[in-house]
């Protein structure tokens, strides 16, 4: 198990490789499909949203205000990450992304952009969103609420111990393309 914290220096993440297993501590954001166009299109964040060595994270997690009026974190799962393909390469160049998290993978130019600028893209366990909940310690602010409501507003959470897999390295090489290649392979031998 390799320990990361926020914020990433390149170096430790071209040290990763695919199969590496992870575990995140420090300052995650999330951003969903609004966020990403918005930020495609020119859209500017917060000064207090600082992506630059930092992971995003596709996720629209289920969000409570406790007995104090803190946030809290009831499920924290990701998303099916292919639906950011379209902007994800632009982010990564442009705001120093270090780590993206989500489920099934991203396509060949997400793969390319890691590879050339120093990004993995990690994948977290889906369905299990109760457990990756309770890694998220505190949740200190959220940003673009009014403007996108709570499933695509960029929420910040601080992290323990958030576990994860490399399956997109910064090497150029994708855990996805090897399985389906595999499966295509085995395929054609039944057809």
């Amino acid at each position: 198990m390799i320990r990361l914290s926020t914020p990433l220096p390149e170096t430790a993440v071209r040290d990763l490789k695919v199969g590496d297993e992870v575990t995140i501590t420090g300052t995650l954001f999330t951003g969903r499909d609004a966020v990403h166009k918005y930020l495609h299109e020119g859209g500017q964040l917060p000064p207090e949203v600082v992506l630059q060595g930092g992971i995003i994270y596709h996720c629209g997690p289920v969000i409570i205000k406790d007995e104090q009026g803190n946030w809290k974190c009831t499920a924290a799962g990701p998303t099916t990450s292919i639906r950011e393909e379209p902007y994800q390469w632009q982010i990564i160049r442009d705001f120093g992304l270090r780590g993206i998290i989500g489920k099934g993978g991203m396509g060949d130019k997400t793969v390319a952009a890691c590879k050339e600028y120093g990004c993995v893209y990690l994948h977290a366990v889906g369905g299990a969103a109760q457990v990756l909940a309770e890694c998220v310690k505190s949740v200190p602010n959220v940003y673009f609420m009014e403007r996108f409501g709570a499933p695509e507003a960029i929420w910040e959470f601080q992290v323990a111990g958030f576990p994860a897999i490399v399956t997109i390295d910064a090497r150029g090489n994708s855990l996805h393309k090897e399985i389906f290649a595999a499966s295509q392979a085995e395929l054609a031998k039944y057809l």
